[in-house]
């Protein structure tokens, strides 16, 4: 969100210091006008106007010039040549209109303490000036000290005005950054989700296909037509791979057009779960067994996906690592939670993996509200276990 300076042009923002003395001098110019009629044009039965009486008017009006540069000196200055001005000076003037000026200009710019002294200051200055005068009525106090009252009030409108303003610029740009850092965060998020994914889908997809290549020259030798099946499922594997890369690198493709992290791909989710089960014990032999147990529950769509990328990953690693010739996976649903187990009877964390695929299995399940552990199998082998929590409780869990 753009400020208000912002929106200016540039000659424009870099002519703006000057502006100020431009105005005000207009401003002392008028004042100067203002308290001159009043000798130029006198009333009957007034003096006529003299040199000095008009240099103590200029002395109230051109001292404004400076009054936003420095508003307490112009107000000293106007302060001193206004009584002046109306002790020794005939006609005393009818409106003190340097006065209002000053008094409008510290209430909107200096201290409270300067502001509030300079008030005092002019209410008595203006009383006990008055008392000096003759002939004069008190509807005359009343109105000097009403324009001297206003014009106070209304520098302090002026102040107050200005501050809000400045808090709402403030607070939009604070909204700004903070919209910026949300949008950064959830690329980020985005990215890493879709380098997980990455991560998953070709070190699952890539763990089959060299668990055939290496059974493929042995059964070429003993069994021909099971190495045409086995030659076929590598190539069916890597299509499968290649098509989800394709979605990955499109979504890829669209925020970098788009610049937004809104669209995602297809995901899978825990009723995929059987189906990967049986690609995997039909494409590298390994008895893989899925257990069901609870009635299932509703998952959030991020919690669909660490379920079903747990269980991929840990097969993975199963096939990659543990040399193992069974594999269970249990699924057991729970009124507040699910959990995922994958057991194999391999040769236990000795042989388990040390790189990302555990960091992203703990990642996943943190990221969801969950928890991960990982570590040896009663009786050997190696054991991953997730506990991750249904639709209805994931905002408690997350604290």
């Amino acid at each position: 969100m753009k400020t208000p300076r912002s929106l200016l042009p540039p000659a424009l923002t870099r002519r703006r210091p000057a502006t100020p003395y431009v105005l005000d001098a207009a401003l002392a110019s008028l004042v100067l006008f203002a308290v001159s009629l009043q000798w130029m044009f006198p009333d009957e039965g007034d003096d006529p106007l003299s040199w000095q009486g008009w240099l103590l008017g200029a002395a109230t009006a051109v001292p404004l010039i400076w009054r936003r540069r420095t508003p307490c000196a112009t107000a000293c200055a106007v302060s001193l040549a206004t009584p002046a001005q109306a002790l020794y000076h005939a006609p005393p003037p009818d409106v003190m209109y340097g006065g209002m000026v000053v008094l409008y200009t510290m209430a909107a710019r200096t201290r409270p303490w300067q502001r509030r002294l300079m008030l005092t200051g002019w209410i008595l200055g203006v009383v006990i000036t008055m008392q000096h005068q003759s002939n004069q009525e008190p509807f005359e106090y009343a109105f000097h000290l009403m324009g001297l009252v206003s014009a106070y009030a209304l520098g302090v409108l002026t102040r107050v005005q200005r501050a809000y303003t400045a808090e709402l610029e403030d607070r939009a740009g604070r909204l700004e950054r903070e919209r910026a850092a949300d949008t950064a965060r959830a690329r980020a998020e985005e990215r890493a989700r879709i380098a997980r994914d990455m991560h998953d889908i070709l070190a699952h997809a890539v763990s089959l296909m060299v668990v055939q290549a290496e059974a493929g020259p042995v059964v070429v030798r003993k069994d021909p037509d099971r190495a045409e099946a086995t030659f076929d499922t590598i190539a069916s594997t890597g299509r499968e791979a290649m098509a989800q890369l394709r979605r990955i690198l499109g979504v890829l493709k669209e925020e970098a057009t788009t610049g937004e992290a809104g669209s995602r791909l297809p995901q899978p989710s825990v009723t995929a779960l059987p189906e990967l089960v049986r690609q995997v014990r039909r494409s590298t032999g390994l008895h893989a067994e899925l257990r069901t147990s609870g009635t299932p529950r509703p998952l959030s769509s991020d919690t669909e996906v660490a379920a079903y990328r747990v269980v991929q990953e840990a097969l993975t690693n199963t096939v990659k690592h543990a040399r193992a010739s069974r594999a269970l996976v249990e699924l057991d649903w729970a009124d507040d939670h699910v959990s995922l187990t994958v057991t194999d009877d391999g040769r236990g964390p000795s042989a388990g993996p040390d790189g990302h695929g555990l960091i992203g299995i703990r990642e996943r399940a943190v990221a969801c509200g969950g928890s991960a552990e990982t570590g040896g199998a009663q009786g050997g082998g190696f054991r991953v276990a997730v506990r991750l929590p249904v639709a209805v409780d994931r905002e408690g869990a997350l604290g």
